[in-house]
């Protein structure tokens, strides 16, 4: 990690402020900004920690703040241990345990010899989310919970891997995928919430909206897609060096639409292509619409390309759809709090009826796609080539990006929906 200090920024401090905030150390705005309120939590964290005081984040203290970060610490096994006193002292259950050490002997625990100690949440949900936050939560996730695959569909434009999870082992497949758009990034915090959220309830053998975890566990496999465009999201989220070649180009693309704020309107590619305008689903009338309002070259959002499947982010989702049989697919977007279910006059069987059950659990309205809307994107393809059911959800409500203040209400409302769409 970079050493911060006085006057940084970025998304490692919002991150240090996120900590200090659960800590109940930092009482201020998380801004992402290392100002004077931010450096004295830092200072207090040290005095408790019997570090430095300094108020500098260097190695020491990232070392102290990282259980805080990654959901887990280790322990050195003591004399006279047991995974039952040990997950007692930790408020922790010995399922969480043995699934976070895998290896272990839980009837001969070997003296002196380190376990694996879930801490608290993974998922950050009050700070931006950017690619290298949701690396960190993936790498955390796969540790405690070792049932959970963890692949890449392919890369972007600037090299990322766009990784993809596998949950579960059921015959029936199902997907979800999230930010697409860019400026729609808090949907990578609801997919990867519901992520932990299952996997917990897996372990503890808990229900989630009040069905049976290791259920569906068993009679679904859940393949997720949390971020499709991470080059964009970083974009929106200030996580690009400004004077990098990719931002400078972005910049001058941005500059031709100067109605559009930049980056915060930003659903684009890196390259200026919408990502959800390219698939092979009536593409020309897409280009048709998009044209007349004068999307014609790149720009932050709405124009469709040169072609269908141009993009390698596009092109890595339509391969990898390929590869497998989805049941059903949810691509979730920002916002309106509405389910869109058809493409075109297509009847596909059971269509209306999970959307109304979709509808039913979340309170969204199920709603016909606006005919501008209608065209080249993923949910649409996906209909047409597999007469099957897809849906986009938009969740939220005002100005993309929406401010992740409205996670919890956004997540408490598409729970149902992640779960229902693994057993309808």
């Amino acid at each position: 990690m970079e050493i911060l200090k006085y006057g940084s920024t970025g998304y490692l401090v919002e991150l240090v402020q996120s900590v200090l905030k659960n800590l109940n150390i930092y009482t201020g705005n998380i801004d992402g900004i290392l100002g004077l309120q931010t450096q004295s939590a830092v200072i207090n964290f040290q005095k408790q920690n019997n570090l430095l005081v300094d108020g500098i984040i260097g190695q020491n203290t990232w070392d102290l703040l990282y259980p805080y970060i990654y959901g887990f610490r280790k322990y050195k096994i003591q004399k006279g241990d047991t995974l039952y006193n040990i997950s007692m002292s930790n408020n922790i259950t010995v399922n969480q345990l043995l699934f976070a050490n895998p290896n272990i002997n839980p009837d001969n625990l070997s003296i002196g010899s380190n376990l694996t100690i879930p801490f608290g949440n993974i998922v950050p949900t009050d700070i931006s989310y950017v690619y290298n936050i949701l690396e960190m939560n993936i790498y955390s996730l796969k540790k405690l919970y070792p049932f959970i695959f963890v692949g890449s569909i392919g890369k972007s434009v600037m090299g990322k891997e766009i990784p993809y999870i596998r949950i579960g082992k059921g015959r029936k497949e199902i997907f979800y995928s999230a930010a697409i758009h860019a400026n729609e990034w808090i949907t990578s915090v609801v997919l990867m919430k519901f992520i932990e959220d299952f996997s917990k309830s897996y372990v503890n053998n808990e229900t989630l909206f009040d069905k049976n975890v290791r259920e569906i566990y068993e009679n679904t496999t859940i393949y997720i897609v949390p971020m499709i465009n991470p080059d964009g999201v970083d974009l929106v989220n200030n996580n690009i060096n400004k004077n990098s070649s990719a931002f400078k180009n972005a910049e001058i693309i941005a500059n031709n639409y100067p109605d559009i704020p930049f980056p915060n309107g930003w659903k684009a590619n890196i390259l200026g292509v919408d990502l959800n305008l390219q698939f092979p689903a009536n593409w020309e009338q897409a280009r048709q619409i998009n044209f007349e309002q004068g999307y014609t070259k790149p720009a932050p959002r709405q124009y469709v390309g040169i072609g269908p499947l141009t993009q390698i982010e596009a092109i890595n989702l339509y391969n990898f759809t390929l590869m497998h049989k989805f049941r059903l697919v949810l691509s979730y977007h920002t916002q309106g709090e509405v389910i869109y279910w058809q493409y075109l006059d297509y009847v596909i069987p059971d269509a209306e009826e999970i959307g109304n059950e979709f509808a039913s659990a979340s309170g969204y309205t199920l709603s016909q796609t606006p005919y501008e809307s209608s065209f080249a994107g993923y949910k649409d393809w996906f209909i047409e080539k597999y007469r099957r059911p897809g849906y986009t959800i938009e969740v939220g409500s005002g100005t993309n990006p929406l401010p992740i203040s409205q996670f919890y209400e956004i997540y408490s409302k598409n729970i149902g929906i992640l779960i229902l769409g693994a057993i309808l």
